[in-house]
């Protein structure tokens, strides 16, 4: 949704500048009609340099680099959760996996107590806490990608705010030039 709303402000700006570029235009034009002189001026004044035509109508918008890879890695993550949440995956009718149990490498034997059942139950409940170290990374990722989006499109909510100001002024300023012709 970040995303699109930094498209939507994004072709907002580039119709802000392109309606500026406009109007500078039509100064031009009421100058030159105003008087001999003014058309003058207009004639051996530079012209306004023309901004490049949008391609295929939609501007290139992307999002920060932080968003883009914390989306990434929730989507890889959120896939391995799925194969190994219990609820989402097919279940096995001996109930408690203890395949998987004995597959974790990650935490030594010595740590844990003697008795089989036990030790399992143990290393369960480290594999479910490291799967929600897994999620709380994820979504720390994903905040942290999410909090640079939206100050950068604040950052460019404040500078659209100040092109439209100003376009607002020269356009009652041209509004009111129009009615003294």
């Amino acid at each position: 949704e970040l995303v699109r709303q930094g498209e939507a402000l994004k072709r907002t700006e580039q119709m802000v500048d392109k309606m500026d570029q406009d109007l500078k235009t039509s100064q031009r034009h009421i100058n030159s009609i105003k008087s001999v002189f003014g058309g003058l001026v207009n004639y051996f004044k530079p012209k306004t340099p023309e901004s490049k035509p949008e391609q295929n109508g939609t501007p290139e918008y992307n999002a920060n680099n932080r968003l883009k890879e914390a989306m990434m890695s929730s989507k890889e993550q959120e896939s391995k959760y799925q194969e190994s949440h219990p609820n989402l995956r097919r279940l096995d009718n001996s109930g408690f996996d203890f395949g998987r149990v004995d597959s974790i490498s990650s935490v030594q034997h010595d740590a844990y107590p003697k008795n089989q059942h036990l030790r399992a139950y143990h290393q369960k409940i480290d594999s479910n806490l490291d799967e929600m170290s897994s999620g709380l990374s994820r979504l720390k990722n994903l905040a942290l990608g999410l909090q640079t989006e939206i100050q950068e499109q604040d950052d460019m909510l404040d500078r659209l705010t100040k092109k439209v100001e100003t376009l607002d002024i020269n356009i009652a300023n041209t509004d009111k030039r129009v009615r003294q012709l």
